[in-house]
């Protein structure tokens, strides 16, 4: 018999101790094969412990088969689930019920006008029946604060960019 999912210690601060970047959880994913003709990631997408494993497809939208996941369906999943457990902590430190929460999360790729490269945009929708907006936006409010996903997208992300031998 499995056991119950528990979640991790209601915590906002207590995993915070030092003055330098400490990872509490690290992966790798690597994209390999595919074409690259259409500059757009084609291929497989496989994590280093193997669990994450899927082709990588162009959108219909943007001429392909649209017959695998794409880059944007992968960011809006991983920014929703972030944003959701980010606000599910939040509703638990004040005692209200997380079960009913859903986050969407639409990403939009596109031109940037500036300067003609490609930008994303997204809009996350947080549903949350039985509670109001009075008591939702200031815990939506901290939760934009906490989720690394939200910062990201406020505060850009340390990125190093490394040619292997």
């Amino acid at each position: 018999m499995t056991e119950p999912i528990r979640p991790p210690d209601l915590s906002t601060e207590q995993d915070f101790g030092g003055e330098e970047f400490a990872p509490l959880y690290t992966t790798t994913v690597t994209v390999t094969g595919g074409t690259a003709a259409h500059g757009r990631a084609s291929g497989r997408a496989r994590s280093d412990d193997g669990i994450l494993d899927l082709d990588l497809r162009l959108p219909a939208e943007l001429g392909g088969d649209g017959r695998g996941s794409n880059p944007e369906q992968l960011f809006a999943a991983g920014f929703a689930a972030c944003f959701h457990g980010a606000l599910s902590l939040l509703a638990r430190q004040t005692a209200l019920d997380p079960t009913a929460i859903s986050v969407g999360a639409t990403v939009a790729f596109g031109r940037d006008p500036q300067d003609g490269g490609y930008v994303l945009h997204v809009d996350l929708v947080v549903r949350w029946p039985g509670v109001t907006p009075d008591v939702a936006a200031p815990l939506l409010h901290r939760a934009d604060a906490l989720c690394p996903y939200a910062r990201m997208a406020w505060h850009g992300t340390p990125t190093t960019i490394t040619l292997a031998s």
